[in-house]
């Protein structure tokens, strides 16, 4: 079996939600190619900060740069990091840091609370 091939479980703490994600994508490609509610979604890039959690437990790896105007470097040794920017190595929990408030659909993120003009 490849690394592309694994797949470890990731659990959100606050909604006890747990999906399948390989070592090779990021922790939000994983969740929003399921369609999972969870993980805000911003820029995709590292850029936004939208993405932002903490790792509770298990490991993780670096897929690219994160911004240091979203995460600072005591944040990161807290356990911070951007969704985007990092894979799993194992099973891992998280918590997201940012407001659970954006429903994924096909990977797109849409505003769960629409307000309608009355």
């Amino acid at each position: 079996m490849t690394e592309a091939e694994r797949t470890v479980q990731v659990r959100i703490k606050q909604t006890g939600e747990s999906f399948p994600c390989s070592p090779a994508e990021s922790l939000l490609a994983g969740m929003a190619r399921l369609g999972r509610r969870g993980i805000p979604v911003g820029c995709l890039g590292g850029g936004c900060g939208v993405c932002k959690v903490r790792l509770l437990s298990g490991l993780i790896h670096k897929l690219g740069p994160i911004s240091r105007a979203h995460v600072s470097v005591e944040e990161e040794q807290d356990g911070y990091c951007l969704a985007c920017r990092v894979a799993p190595q194992c099973e891992v929990e998280l918590e997201v840091a940012g407001k659970l408030q954006k429903p994924f659909f096909k990977g797109f993120a849409c505003s769960a609370n629409q307000d309608s003009t009355k």
